[in-house]
């Protein structure tokens, strides 16, 4: 009788260990670009939507390419981007569903203060990358297949320029960490506006171009298709996009500053032009 009493009291003291683990909330895997979280708008986002979903956001902050073939091989449940083209072809090809405008902000040159490749004021980025090739200015390139090296690679290619004069240096990470690396080596790079502006005050750079319609940069959420993958939170995935996307999500997007500073725009079913862009930061 003492040992059938025993193991009915182990028995229940597992079990109300086990109901916390029943009851917990599903992870969502979410992929998404360095710029969305090295700008604190994650941090500022997901706990909000945590706090009305029984689901769990595990971030997993890389460049856009790494994203997308984190998506491609069904390692997350979404991704979060900034590279139409690349997120095009994943969707075209069948590795993402579902695909949403959810916010823009622009690209941006900067440098060092004293300017030595003089593209300070300009407003056209093809030739300014012209000139700090011709200059042979030092330029740290993200070299990582983000989204941001995506941009820089259309902006050499439309400057006429192969990206192998002696001041090129491809670092192979993340925005954050190229951007201090500028600023040590006084060099030039192109940035997010969403992580300049959260890291500017570190930095001892200035922005030197801005304002271009080519320097325009929207972000999508994808869901990763479950048809390929059965072991895919796409009901988790499915709501966190769908907040992303509402009246809610858009509004913390528009809501979210730093210094006073507006980091993304909210644009979920807007057909933004980037003409508009231009010079509204």
């Amino acid at each position: 009788m003492l040992k059938r009493r025993l193991s009915l009291i182990a028995a229940l003291a597992l079990s109300c260990l086990l109901v916390p683990v029943a009851q917990a909330a599903d992870t969502v895997r979410l992929a998404t670009t360095t710029s969305t979280y090295n700008s604190g708008l994650l941090d500022y986002l997901l706990p909000k939507f945590e706090a009305d979903h029984p689901y769990q956001i595990q971030v997993i902050p890389v460049g856009t390419g790494k994203a997308l073939r984190l998506g491609r091989d069904g390692d997350v449940d979404l991704v979060l981007t900034h590279a139409p083209a690349a997120e095009k072809a994943f969707v075209d090809a069948g590795y993402g569903v579902e695909p949403h405008g959810v916010m823009y902000n622009d690209f941006v040159i900067v440098g060092p203060t004293d300017d030595p490749a003089g593209i300070a004021g300009g407003d056209d980025a093809t030739q300014a990358f012209a000139t700090l090739a011709e200059d042979d200015a030092l330029f740290v390139s993200r070299g990582d297949d983000s989204g941001t090296d995506k941009k820089e690679k259309i902006l050499w290619e439309q400057a006429g320029v192969t990206p192998d004069f002696d001041g090129f240096r491809a670092a192979g990470q993340g925005m954050g960490e190229v951007l201090r690396m500028a600023s040590e080596l006084q060099g030039y790079t192109l940035t997010d506006r969403g992580t300049w502006l959260a890291m500017q005050d570190k930095l001892d750079l200035e922005i030197m171009v801005e304002g271009d319609t080519q320097l325009f940069n929207p972000y999508q959420v994808i869901l990763v298709n479950p048809e390929r993958y059965d072991d895919l939170n796409t009901e988790g995935a499915r709501a966190l996009a769908e907040w992303l996307i509402s009246d809610e999500g858009q509004s913390l997007i528009d809501g979210f500053r730093l210094n006073g500073k507006v980091l993304f725009h909210a644009s979920a079913g807007e057909d933004v032009d980037p003409e508009s862009v231009a010079n509204q930061e």
